[in-house]
């Protein structure tokens, strides 16, 4: 049977999580995560993820406050919920820039050893100064140097899991593996891996587990599947030994027209005017807090030079041609009436989003799923539902689990009980 795979990754920072009204859960509370845990076990899903942060967001050099600040760290939180779970895979976001191999590898594979074989490692890298200078050596590493360490970083990693003596010429140093921990049930943590680069791609071809891409869109999900699949094979390794599950969110109503409704909704509580006006910040150089995010765009010309490179917020093919963008924005405003904050929600780049009733939706993912464009989806919530709330929110886990599971289940791609007691069973991978 075709098997769809179901992730939820919990980011804690950033727009998608609504987190500013009362009906909306603490995003820093052990037990909003417990809930959420739970309700995803219950749904069968294959793991939970949590996103990671070595620093505080900024803005124009100061702390920018309008994200979830005082995320505790991700495999200490993980560790906590293994205890409250008997089934879900608990992935940790684990940066290769700012860590060593020696004290990661053990501390991934301890949170391993205690969930029984749960854990998953979601590798990812870092180009900004800002995170940089909480470190010993401050810096950063230049954009496209960043998968060159990574790959040496997690080759090493999987050394030590093997219990293997490593040497390497470079600043990951001399590593000895005595004193590692014992395998798992399942050998090692999942390897994980988000990256549309040519860089990520090869990391994820020679070494991930699971790819968590960006490609929703059927057309372009095959053209990535193809050519990771390609990789694949010039490195030696099966189109099976690798699970792609792109990130998307969800948005379900009773009605199409419903669904669609609350997905507007939601799109417009992401965007509050304070996070608009920040936006713009970001290209203007300038203090914009005067403007009417309700308003026109600002009557001043941006600052002179090209955005920071070394901010890390922006998505790097957005870093250049700042003036000829805000001239289109200021043409694309002018035409169609929009204000700051229409502006923004119209240019902003967001996950992207299945909106539809719960048929609607299970019909689209059994389709992708049995063609292989893609192995599941990784789930981006919108809300948290309050722990002891009966209220079912739009976007929350519980919509995804009580509603659209049981249409996957009736059309055969989505399990009814797990197989098995670890991550690597329920995605169904082959041994380590």
């Amino acid at each position: 049977m075709t098997q769809l795979h179901l992730g939820v990754f919990f980011t804690g920072v950033g727009p998608n999580l609504l987190w500013t009204e009362p009906d909306f859960a603490e995003h820093t509370h052990i037990d909003t995560f417990v809930d959420v845990v739970r309700t995803l076990e219950r749904g069968l899903f294959d793991a939970f993820f949590l996103g990671e942060g070595l620093r505080v967001r900024e803005n124009r050099g100061t702390v920018y406050d309008l994200d979830v600040a005082g995320r505790p760290d991700a495999i200490t939180q993980l560790a906590a919920l293994a205890a409250e779970t008997t089934h879900i895979g608990l992935v940790a976001t684990q940066n290769t820039t700012y860590n060593y191999p020696a004290d990661l590898a053990r501390r991934l594979a301890s949170l391993d050893a205690v969930s029984g074989g749960r854990a998953g490692w979601n590798i990812v890298t870092t180009d900004n100064a800002w995170t940089g200078a909480n470190f010993r050596r401050g810096g950063w590493l230049p954009h496209e140097r960043r998968y060159e360490r990574a790959t040496e970083f997690v080759e090493t990693a999987k050394a030590l899991w093997r219990n293997e003596h490593v040497v390497r010429d470079t600043d990951l140093v001399t590593l000895d593996a005595t004193g590692a921990v014992p395998p798992s049930p399942q050998g090692r943590p999942v390897l994980f891996q988000a990256g549309d680069s040519d860089g990520g791609r090869e990391l994820a071809a020679r070494h991930a587990d699971v790819v968590f891409s960006a490609n929703t869109d059927y057309d372009k999900a095959a053209a990535y599947a193809a050519d990771l699949r390609a990789r694949l094979a010039r490195h030696g390794r099966s189109a099976d030994s690798l699970r792609i599950l792109p990130g998307a969110s969800v948005v379900l109503g009773d009605t199409p027209g419903e669904a669609r409704e609350r997905a507007d909704w939601i799109t417009r509580e992401q965007t509050t005017g304070p996070r608009a006006i920040a936006f713009l910040e970001q290209y203007w150089g300038k203090d914009l807090s005067g403007y009417d995010p309700d308003g026109p765009l600002p009557d001043i010309d941006p600052a002179d030079g090209e955005l920071d490179p070394s901010r890390g917020t922006i998505p790097i093919e957005l870093r250049t041609g700042k003036l000829r963008r805000v001239a289109g924005w200021r043409a694309l405003a002018a035409e169609r009436g929009l204000s700051i904050r229409d502006l923004v929600i119209e240019v902003t780049p967001r996950h992207n989003t299945f909106v539809g009733t719960p048929g609607q939706v299970a019909d689209e993912w059994a389709r992708y799923v049995r063609d292989r464009v893609v192995d599941g989806f990784n789930l981006l919530p919108q809300l948290l539902r309050p722990s002891g709330s009966s209220r079912l929110l739009p976007g929350t886990v519980e919509d995804i689990v009580d509603r659209l599971v049981p249409q996957l289940q009736e059309r055969g791609v989505y399990r009814t009980a797990y197989e098995g007691t670890t991550l690597r069973s329920h995605l169904g991978l082959p041994p380590a």
